[in-house]
């Protein structure tokens, strides 16, 4: 076997849109902390800064790992089929238990200053969000990657799966945007529409979610950048669906 060949090359464009949704990304992150930092006296585990923990978290978690876990296979088009899958699971578990830790954080200060949980509708989406990851990541282990699920199960499942990874995404940034407006409302509400530097860099970061969000959705939905099936993977696909479920290897996937 050749071992120095060269690599199929991505579709153009691809590559640039990847790198402008990780620049939109980190930028977020990055404006997350500086108005955390700047405004809010940063970011700590001490009762006094434990609220703050959360909105980085959330940001992080369900914003930025979540979407780049939903790149996975346009970014690895060449990789083999299970390894992009269990890099998928871990970067979504990942995402999962950086949320967790911002939802403990966030209950946690409520709880120490008295304030009431769950009546906003900020959070209702935002725990709507995390519980539905929480299933759509179980579920998915469990048709994907479990090896006692069938091909027609799989194959039934798969759009599901797909449509949830997208409406996940789009209300976790619905979510952040509500939670970024209900916290300027409670700290800077008498100045907020004097365009104050707070609320400036606050919108900023919405808009930043929301452009990260569009990048994202516009590589996951452009089917030139689907990632095709690799030789190998037909063969293995079409022999396990022969074998469990007695159908020709002629047979639509």
């Amino acid at each position: 076997m050749d071992g120095g060949a060269a690599r199929p090359a991505g579709p153009p464009g691809l590559s640039a849109y990847v790198t402008l949704s990780q620049l939109l990304g980190l930028t977020a992150i990055a404006a997350t902390g500086a108005w955390l930092g700047r405004y809010r006296g940063g970011v700590a585990w001490a009762a006094a800064l434990r609220f703050n923990v959360h909105p980085l978290c959330m940001v992080v978690g369900m914003v930025f790992l979540q979407g780049d876990a939903l790149l996975v296979y346009r970014v690895f088009r060449n990789e083999a089929k299970r390894s992009t899958k269990v890099l998928h699971a871990l970067l979504h578990g990942s995402a999962l238990l950086v949320a967790l830790v911002g939802v403990v954080a966030v209950f946690e200060a409520h709880r120490e200053n008295g304030v009431a949980d769950m009546y906003s509708l900020h959070s209702w989406c935002g725990m709507a969000a995390l519980v539905l990851y929480v299933a759509q990541w179980l579920l998915g282990f469990g048709f994907f990657l479990f090896p006692g699920a069938s091909f027609s199960l799989r194959g039934r499942y798969k759009p599901l799966h797909v449509f949830g990874g997208v409406a996940l995404l789009v209300l976790s940034i619905a979510a952040c945007l509500l939670g970024i407006t209900e916290m300027l409302l409670f700290k800077i509400r008498d100045s907020y529409s004097q365009f104050v530097p707070e609320g400036v860099l606050a919108n900023t970061l919405g808009l930043l979610l929301v452009a990260f969000g569009l990048v994202v959705g516009y590589i996951l939905t452009c089917d030139d950048w689907k990632r095709p099936p690799l030789p190998e993977e037909l063969a293995l696909s079409m022999d396990f669906k022969t074998l469990t479920e007695g159908e020709s290897p002629s047979g639509s996937q």
